[in-house]
């Protein structure tokens, strides 16, 4: 089988910087595809890389674009290389888009669904670092969330403490139970990691306070990975893997060494939606799908893995929307008119 191959670049600019341990984010930079058969039927994808987060680069992926021809062979879709792992998701979707078209079921954003008279929080949404959070948590709560992620590991410990306690206070007047995840992007040390796990243990523990701190996410750089299976182990906290399984190799070996903790899978740069499968229902992992800030293009097709193998009932990491200004959809449209 032969495909009709195009593609474009897309650039999308944060309302604000996105501060982690990795530095400031400014803008999304990202490919659609498009796959199209011999009878006109065509299938859009999406690459959307993060080389500092553990994909190929922006530029990587570029190069392998521009280096295939017009028409491409089905082989070439599943031999790409495993250093590619956004371009691995990106044609893959796009194939498996064409061969197994969506059901005509719309995934909508805000990400609520209402099961009687209880609001379901489907969606996490991701705060700002520092004192911005406590601005923005309120707007989200409003709009349904009840799963907050918050970045640490950003500034000074103390400081970030302080703002913490502010959030913690704020959030317990709500009287209504709320999730708070913190990720730290390896930002932590280890005398800091035991802190904020000491402190996050005993919030929990309270139960009158409202909130249960879900789980502090990749506190220890991906070398330390034996410390951070024995905080596993020496708190009630949980720890979530991140940067340590971005790609479905790293998961793998992460599991072979033993981890059964948390798994936060982006999979839009974890590599090939069939080894993705093959990996998460071959071993019953505690997984989180989680956003790379990518456009409805990969998302739809993230959420649809996630929806398919999430077995844990926690919710996804896809509360991001609230970090762009612009209208998604026109922007989007005019760039497939132009493919």
């Amino acid at each position: 089988m032969l495909y009709q191959f195009d593609f474009r670049i897309y650039q999308r600019k944060f309302n604000r910087p996105l501060q982690t341990n990795h530095g400031d984010w400014n803008i999304r930079e990202g490919i659609i595809i498009r796959l199209a058969e011999e009878t006109g039927k065509f299938s859009l994808g999406e690459i959307a890389p993060i080389n500092w987060f553990g994909s190929e680069s922006f530029e990587q992926a570029i190069d392998f674009c521009r280096q295939l021809p017009a028409r491409i062979k089905e082989e070439i879709i599943f031999s790409i290389p495993t250093e590619l792992p956004a371009c691995q998701f990106g044609f893959e979707s796009a194939w498996e888009n064409i061969k197994q078209p969506r059901q005509n079921t719309a995934i909508s954003y805000p990400p609520l669904a209402k099961d009687g008279d209880q609001i379901q929080n489907q969606y996490s949404g991701l705060l700002p670092s520092g004192k911005a959070a406590l601005q923005v948590w309120q707007t989200l709560w409003n709009q349904g969330y009840r799963t907050f992620k918050w970045k640490i590991g950003v500034g000074q410990i103390q400081e970030e403490l302080q703002v913490f306690e502010q959030l913690i206070s704020a959030i317990v007047q709500m009287e209504t139970l709320v999730f708070l995840r913190l990720d730290a992007n390896q930002g932590l040390t280890y005398k800091d990691a035991c802190q904020w796990l000491e402190i996050c243990d005993s919030i929990t523990a309270n139960e009158q306070a409202n909130i249960n701190i879900e789980f502090i996410e990749q506190p220890l750089p991906i070398n330390q990975f034996d410390l951070m299976l024995h905080l596993s182990s020496s708190y009630s906290t949980p720890i979530a893997l991140d940067e340590s399984v971005v790609t479905i190799n790293q998961m793998q070996e992460c599991y072979q060494q033993g981890w059964r903790g948390i798994f936060v899978i982006k999979p839009c740069i974890a590599g090939s939606p069939s080894e993705l499968r093959q990996f998460c229902q071959t071993h019953d992992i505690d997984a989180v799908f989680s956003s790379v800030f990518e456009t409805k293009i990969g998302r739809e097709k993230a959420l649809s893995l996630a929806f398919e193998l999430s077995h844990h009932n926690r919710a996804l990491g896809f509360g991001v929307n609230h970090w762009f200004d612009e209208e998604e959809e026109s922007w989007l449209e005019h760039l497939w008119q132009n493919i």
